[in-house]
């Protein structure tokens, strides 16, 4: 009985430790293009639909005080070191642009890296 005592006071000291507010949150993922049976072009969509979901996910995350909204830095290319930085509402087309950039035929795999960060919004009609 202590060491569930234990256990659950632990979890609760976990729960209410919350997260450095200045972190910055990556995922850097080489997906496959060859999986299984698996048609290129619906796997190259399946690589799309994660990446948005991942984008949704941080997008949904609690902001820092005095932080007006999540930026990300994102870089895609066929391995990391010709990665080339585009935009986030750009990711979508540099997936496939890095697909046809191969001209023996697709690549074995594509790199994809988005790193979140504190974005705060500059002038506008808004600012004084």
């Amino acid at each position: 009985m202590d060491g569930d005592d234990d256990i659950s006071k632990n979890l609760k000291k976990r729960r209410d430790i919350e997260p450095p507010q200045l972190q910055n949150r990556a995922m850097k993922k080489s997906f496959p293009t060859a999986v299984g049976k698996h048609a290129p072009a619906r796997v190259i969509e399946s690589i799309k639909g994660e990446v948005n979901k991942y984008l949704k996910r941080e997008r949904r995350k609690k902001l820092p005080e005095g932080v007006d909204y999540w930026d990300f830095a994102c870089r895609v290319g066929t391995t990391t070191d010709d990665a080339k930085s585009v935009h986030v509402k750009e990711l979508g087309g540099a997936i496939d642009a890095a697909l046809a950039s191969q001209a023996e035929g697709i690549p074995e795999a594509i790199y994809v890296e988005i790193l979140s960060k504190q974005g705060i919004r500059q002038g506008g009609k808004d600012a004084n």
